[in-house]
């Protein structure tokens, strides 16, 4: 999910706005969301309502409704090779969302193409069911479809199962994007940033914009773009790899500040027909204050992924927010986010220093306080003590515990003996 937000100023007057839109790219599986995830109990108690759900996680499929391929030579009962699916799925907005749509936005306007708020990529053959009340509108290129909501109802889009006589067409990708980490050890690293131009005929041109932590601490200088890739298409002439200065048009740079602010770097780049650059620079890992790292510090820190905004395109181009002029309007692409790992001080090390060090204590001090408190005397200092009268009273003592247990059994045994003897004699 992204947040664009970007201020829009009319070409006549003052009067700016500043627009935000909201993105939201996931990929989907279908019949893993329409699994049941247990019943919906409410309850009633004391006009309180309560929801309990008696188990959320969704169940897996059972074995006998797995669809496994047994055409294969080595399929067997222990195990199931999937199916290829040559059909469309069936799928609704509630079973996958878990309810429809409530209505449309107030804000929507009443009518035009700003009325249309719920669209979808399918071939015009693709049977839709939708809620009553909805309008639907195909779009002249034959895979997309819009649908104006009603006002405070429910949309609901049902997609049954069916076979296509024509797949799909799946559009060509304008720019190819791939950011990862480079190097190693605690110190430094490094990022590399692959840029795939897949167009034979045309360049891209485009913006490249990374919002940096401050405890990431680029060098500028190390920035370099070069051409590592390039697919010559027949009847060309020779290829010359164009330098850094000639990739990267335009530059802009705001260093870091610790702990304030972190660091943008704003890059202009072109990128030649069927042609892949690479784009790397290298940087120093701060080191935290350790109030700083969370509770999983070993696991790292998130790091923003890279933003790009498209300039310019092929003008072959099917994308419906395609200009006149060829340029692109509010096509965005965003990279993967990635994980840097921190030099990480060992938390645990303050634990075991403090147990150590408490026990070593406790040792020397009840060793020092029974040498200062307690006093040792010998027997014969005593008086009226010698190892007699301790052997005595020692064992006087143990005589008078057995005698005691042992006159006590007899009591017990006596006391049996004569409860029996009156009974019969009654």
């Amino acid at each position: 999910m992204s947040i664009d937000v970007r201020p829009i100023c009319p070409a006549e007057g003052d009067g700016c706005i500043v627009e935000m839109e909201q993105t939201v790219d996931m990929v989907l599986d279908i019949e893993r969301s329409k699994r049941q995830r247990g019943q919906l109990w409410r309850l009633f108690l004391w006009s309180t309502v309560l929801t309990v759900i008696d188990n959320p996680i969704p169940r897996p499929v059972p074995t006998e409704e797995l669809l496994c391929d047994t055409s294969k030579p080595y399929a067997s009962n222990e195990a199931c090779y999937p199916l290829d699916i040559t059909y469309e799925q069936s799928w609704s907005l509630s079973e996958v969302f878990g309810r429809p749509i409530k209505g449309s936005c107030p804000l929507t306007e009443g009518d035009g193409a700003d009325s249309e708020t719920v669209c979808i990529n399918v071939p015009n053959e693709r049977e839709i069911y939708t809620s009553a009340g909805a309008v639907e509108r195909k779009l002249s290129d034959g895979s997309s479809r819009c649908y104006k909501l009603p006002t405070n109802e429910d949309f609901d889009m049902v997609l049954p199962q069916q076979t296509l006589s024509t797949p799909p067409p799946i559009a060509q990708p304008l720019l190819y994007a791939e950011r990862s980490f480079t190097g190693h050890g605690q110190e430094r690293g490094g990022v590399q940033t692959l840029l795939t131009n897949p167009s034979h005929t045309s360049p891209v041109e485009f913006i490249y914009l990374e919002s940096l932590p401050w405890f990431m601490k680029p060098y500028l200088h190390t920035l370099q773009a070069r051409i590592t890739d390039h697919t010559q298409p027949p009847h060309r002439p020779p290829f010359s790899s164009p330098s850094s200065s000639e990739i990267i048009k335009e530059t802009y740079y705001r260093p870091a500040l610790d702990r304030r602010r972190g660091t943008q770097l704003e890059l202009r780049i072109t990128v030649p027909p069927a042609s892949t650059v690479t784009l790397t620079y290298d940087f120093d890992k701060a080191i935290l204050r350790y109030t700083e790292y969370p509770p999983d510090a070993n696991r790292g820190f998130d790091v923003a992924p890279a933003i790009i905004r498209l300039l310019s395109f092929p003008s072959n181009t099917t994308d419906a927010k395609a200009n006149a002029d060829g340029s692109a309007a509010n096509i965005y692409i965003r990279t993967t986010s990635l994980l840097l790992p921190l030099p990480t001080p060992d938390f645990s090390m303050p634990y075991n220093v403090i147990i150590l060090t408490s026990t070593v204590m406790a040792l020397a001090f009840g060793n020092v306080f029974n040498l200062l408190v307690r006093r040792f005397v010998g027997a014969d200092e005593v008086e009226g003590w010698d190892l007699r009268t301790v052997k005595g009273m020692v064992v006087g003592k143990v005589k008078g515990r057995v005698v005691g247990w042992v006159g006590g059994r007899v009591v017990r045994l006596r006391d049996r003996v004569l409860g029996k003897w009156r009974g019969k004699v009654e």
